[in-house]
């Protein structure tokens, strides 16, 4: 999603969140990440600036008072959080980890495929399919890549072929790159 994404082409507007939507927006992420409830506050002010910003190809991007990018979402998808975000709190999402062999491909925006979630350097959380993950690699300390299952994890385990995740934005790209807004 965000592998050519370009920050001076993308963006066709930045509005400030009035109160009604900054507090649908929160509630919507305590319901999707309920681990993130007692720091919410400090990622998504109840009064504050919040910023909107609007992008093509319907993409959504919250961004804080400084303008650094939170969360995003892709029409009317959940908000997932920004990989500076994750890194800032990392027990967020559920985690997939990914062997060795599969990092350089996740680092360049391809998606996980279910061999490199099964092999022995992997390691999977018991998830049904359409769940925003934290895709880890092995041996690093932090998430690589924000992803979305596409498959149970049983299915992953039993069929063993195909995309497993969806990689939607990883290290390096064009939304961990993008510069604070105004």
């Amino acid at each position: 999603m965000f592998k050519k994404f370009d920050d001076k082409e993308m963006v066709s507007g930045v509005n400030n969140a009035k109160s009604s939507v900054q507090k649908s927006i929160r509630n919507s992420v305590t319901e999707n990440y309920p681990f993130i409830e007692p720091y919410l506050d400090q990622i998504i002010p109840k009064k504050g600036d919040l910023k909107l910003v609007k992008c093509h190809e319907h993409i959504e991007i919250l961004a804080n008072a400084a303008g650094e990018p939170l969360m995003f979402r892709h029409r009317d998808g959940p908000y997932m959080p920004t990989l500076k975000l994750l890194h800032k709190f990392p027990f967020m999402l559920p985690r997939m980890q990914v062997d060795k062999g599969a990092i350089r491909f996740v680092l360049s925006g391809a998606n996980i495929m279910c061999p490199g979630l099964t092999s022995p350097g992997a390691k999977m959380t018991r998830l049904e399919p359409d769940k925003v993950v934290a895709v880890m690699a092995e041996g690093k300390e932090h998430a690589v890549a924000v992803g979305m299952t596409k498959m149970s994890t049983d299915e992953i385990i039993s069929k063993n072929k195909g995309i497993g995740i969806e990689n939607i934005h990883y290290l390096n790209d064009g939304l961990w790159n993008m510069r604070a807004v105004k």
